[in-house]
């Protein structure tokens, strides 16, 4: 598999099951920006993570070719643990790839 650059620097850890973890690094550069003094892991980073988290558990050697739909419930904090749960299914010749991410130490969204 290729390597790519990322912007988030947390190890992408793939169990049996494929369920995909990751440790948002309290260091990660990518917070310097996004907001000094009340650092948030921004939306592009979530999609990042599950995009990694994708390429790691593909049942095939796949490229991104597009997002249909995003949608953020709650704030991600340096040093919180994500769990991304992917389910890919077959679609017209190729694959389709649906993503939850969830933080457990989070509350519910509403």
């Amino acid at each position: 598999m290729a390597t790519s650059c990322s912007p988030v620097r947390g190890p992408i850890r793939v169990d049996a099951d494929g369920r995909v973890t990751v440790t948002i690094d309290r260091d990660d550069p990518i917070f310097a920006g996004h907001y000094p003094g009340f650092p948030i892991f921004p939306g592009v980073g979530l999609v990042e993570c599950v995009h990694r988290g994708a390429q790691a558990s593909a049942p095939a050697e796949l490229r991104l070719a597009a997002i249909e739909s995003t949608r953020f419930t709650g704030p991600t904090f340096p040093g919180d643990e994500l769990t991304v749960s992917i389910a890919w299914s077959e679609v017209d010749g190729g694959w389709r790839c649906s993503a939850e991410v969830a933080c457990p130490a989070a509350p519910p969204p509403p």
